[in-house]
């Protein structure tokens, strides 16, 4: 019943993700409001089949439902329930599960944000990319990630999971907030990707993508404060920081966002430097992925990566195509990014604010060097 529910859950979430996709596409080529208005729909069914597979993964931990795979494999009898419930999130498939229903409680809460402007084109164009976002990560979970495969003969009881994971009780919140952080950053993602679309490239999207940024940008420092205090109390983990490509993959996005959540002050009040935060914007989210890639595909060795797939090539593949897509649509509109304005001294404001941000995106760019130089 688990394995059922779980997976009619996920094809709940990848069909309303395709569908509003399709119906928001559609909406945005012919103008009909209607096609318009309903990605808020679409967007609280994904929530829907993310609840419900999560909900189905959940209760078959707690119920010892060693039928599926997932169980079988992460948890046993003797697990705590504290650890048994975090357990969702101690390997690959649960990970990713995780990570649809945060995306998809983010795609909902945006929906109701801007519930009174559903037909506005920059909304539906954001909400069209949540939903494609969402589209790849159902899609995922339906495939190669399955947290419901199912094993014949059931076992009796599993060898739960890492020890590791079992010595903490910041297992049960680092994990959550540190994702909240990754994958808030979808949303100011999603309106960059609706400003470029539209060719509305003035200030006022700046001031909504802003406030997620900060709520991101929030929890991303919360959740790597709380790695650092437990990595510190864990022998073998190299104390708070240890520059591991795990550690790093979360640093990354947060530094790219500082420099966002700087360098968009000088935007909104000059109008400046439109394509260098737009392109912060996109980098951190893409960071996001990347960082995914580095940690769950196993070609780099961490004391905190406690599973390995084959799912690395879908994720490496996923962030090649955003890069692309980025880098077409600021091409394109490149004629209307171009600043009303310059930095009229390197020892003005604005030229602090530029200085500041690049000394941000040379440190961004060190950390990825060093990370993924065993790779070159």
């Amino acid at each position: 019943m688990n394995a059922t529910l779980g997976s009619m859950g996920v094809l709940l979430g990848l069909a309303a993700a395709l569908a509003g996709v399709a119906a928001l596409a559609a909406g945005l080529a012919t103008g009909r409001t209607a096609l318009l208005r309903s990605g808020t729909v679409y967007a609280w069914m994904v929530l829907g089949g993310a609840l419900t597979a999560f909900v189905a993964m959940e209760r078959a931990l707690l119920s010892h439902d060693f039928s599926l795979r997932y169980v079988a494999e992460n948890h046993s009898r003797s697990t705590p329930t504290m650890y048994t419930f975090a357990s969702l999130w101690s390997r690959l498939e649960g990970s990713i599960l995780l990570w649809a229903l945060v995306l998809a409680g983010f795609g909902a809460a945006m929906a109701w944000r801007f519930r009174d402007r559903r037909s506005d084109p920059v909304v539906a164009w954001a909400t069209l990319v949540v939903l494609a976002v969402a589209v790849f990560f159902f899609a995922l979970l339906a495939g190669p990630a399955d947290p419901f495969g199912t094993v014949s003969p059931v076992p009796a009881d599993g060898p739960g999971p890492n020890p590791l994971l079992q010595n903490h009780p910041l297992m049960l919140i680092h994990p959550p907030i540190l994702y909240l952080g990754y994958v808030g950053f979808t949303v100011p993602f999603a309106f960059a990707v609706a400003a470029l679309a539209t060719g509305r490239l003035g200030e006022g999207w700046l001031v909504e993508t802003r406030r997620w940024t900060l709520l991101a940008w929030g929890c991303l420092t919360v959740g790597i404060a709380m790695g650092a205090w437990w990595s510190y109390e864990v022998l073998g983990w190299g104390g708070f920081w240890a520059w591991d490509p795990v550690e790093n993959a979360s640093f990354l996005p947060w530094l790219t966002a500082t420099a966002y959540l700087h360098s968009v002050m000088v935007q909104e009040r000059r109008g400046m430097l439109r394509v260098w935060n737009l392109s912060l914007l996109c980098a951190t989210f893409a960071l996001t992925i990347l960082g995914t890639f580095l940690t769950r595909s196993g070609v780099l060795e961490s004391v905190h990566a406690f599973s390995n797939s084959s799912i690395g090539g879908w994720i490496l593949g996923f962030f090649a195509l955003i890069v692309v897509v980025v880098i077409g649509l600021i091409g394109w509109r490149g004629d209307r990014l171009r600043s009303p304005g310059t930095i009229d001294s390197p020892v003005s404001r604005e030229g602090a604010f530029l200085v500041n941000n690049l000394l941000f995106a040379g440190f961004a760019f060190v950390v990825l060097l060093g990370t993924v130089f065993p790779l070159v």
